[in-house]
């Protein structure tokens, strides 16, 4: 008696659990079930913090970069990356560095470095350094992380650029436009792909087929040439910021066509549906039908759209900048950095300059991992 007794109260107990947790999705949003549906995608929901953390550098570069990116240093022409050790002699302590001894061979002239043993520098929080403008605003000279060292000592953890600037400091800084161009890119693309699309699949008739003549025109150019064309025509006196737009632009020009085709089937399904024929017969403008009724019958998908556009947008800004075509020194991009490393001489003696290619990398894949995490959660009734 005292098992079965203990099996109905178990099975009492799972009904309980069972009805609390189908009470709760009853009650549920349409919002918070796509939110739960997000977080049982792990790689996504890890990738959601990733993400955060590295915009969350684009807007604190200038505090976390050890360095001003721009500060050369013959010293350190291509140094290699510092090891953090916390074992000196034998004994614990807190991080350190040893700082580096740059040795020229008399008879090759190539050049070494060894670490200075006998003088192990702390790794210190909020260390003093060179001076920068927090946003512009703000005079500061503390960093995230330092060393006090001897005149001329520097912290190199991703090791140095052939000019003795500090890579790790550039990668932070050329976070801001890598990073941005894709949201910048991506909203303009946005707004041209939902306009455009939408107003060919409301109308169809001529006007859908004329903006599918120019989808299909602008699809059929060969990317590379067009690339090249668009690097000639920028002209070289151009600044920095004025080039930094003017390929945002560009690349927006470009990516609007695959979600204009998107949007346009999207219409093309809902544009029959009863709601948008009452929005009619009640004289609402036609605009207002297309942005207050029909898009957001179909936002979940957009927005998975727009998350898998963002990487395209980033590998596009990144590809023309390392091949010369986008933006040029000194301006600092992930793809500007990899200039560095376009020589097979440059990839064996110095493989630390690829390290700009690894945040590529992982800033991509977490995008696609949150697009297939979005994509899963935009139907989260489905199991």
């Amino acid at each position: 008696m005292s098992a079965d007794l203990k099996s109905a109260e178990a099975t009492e107990a799972l009904a309980q659990e069972q009805g609390a947790e189908t009470q709760r999705l009853v009650i549920a949003t349409q919002w918070q079930l796509m939110w739960w549906k997000f977080r049982d995608h792990k790689m996504a929901y890890i990738s959601l913090y990733v993400l955060a953390a590295l915009y969350l550098t684009t807007l604190l570069c200038e505090f976390l970069s050890p360095h001003d990116p721009n500060q050369r240093s013959a010293l350190y022409r291509h140094a290699p990356p510092q090891s953090i050790h916390m074992i000196h002699e034998g004994g614990l302590r807190l991080p350190f560095v040893y700082p580096m001894v740059r040795h020229v061979d008399p008879e090759t002239r190539r050049v070494t470095y060894q670490d200075d043993l006998q003088r192990p520098l702390t790794l210190k929080l909020f260390a003093r350094g060179d001076s920068y403008e927090l946003w512009s605003l703000i005079p500061m000279t503390r960093h995230l992380i330092g060393i006090e060292a001897e005149e001329g000592e520097r912290l190199v953890l991703f090791g140095a650029d052939r000019l003795g600037r500090d890579l790790l400091s550039r990668i932070l800084y050329g976070s801001r436009i890598s990073l941005t161009i894709g949201l910048v890119g991506v909203s303009l693309s946005l707004v041209l792909g939902v306009i455009i699309g939408g107003v060919s699949g409301f109308y169809g008739g001529l006007i859908d087929s004329v903006v599918q003549r120019v989808i299909e025109i602008l699809r059929s150019f060969p990317t590379l040439p067009l690339w090249l064309s668009i690097s000639a025509a920028i002209p070289a006196t151009w600044s920095n910021v004025t080039v930094y737009f003017a390929m945002t632009v560009i690349l927006s020009l470009i990516g609007w066509t695959g979600l204009a085709r998107v949007v346009r089937g999207k219409f093309l399904a809902l544009r029959e549906e009863d709601y948008v024929a009452a929005a009619k017969v009640a004289g609402v403008r036609e605009f207002t039908i297309i942005m207050r009724h029909l898009v957001p019958g179909f936002l979940s998908h957009l927005i998975v759209s727009v998350t898998l556009a963002i990487p395209g947008m980033i590998l596009a800004e990144t590809s023309l900048s390392f091949l010369r075509l986008g933006l040029r020194p000194p301006s600092i991009s992930w793809g500007v950095l990899l200039q560095d490393a376009q020589s097979l001489t440059a990839l064996q003696l110095y493989p630390w300059l690829m390290i700009p290619a690894l945040f590529v990398i992982v800033t991509v894949l977490a995008f696609n991992f949150i697009g297939d995490g979005l994509r899963d959660a935009a139907d989260p009734y489905k199991i």
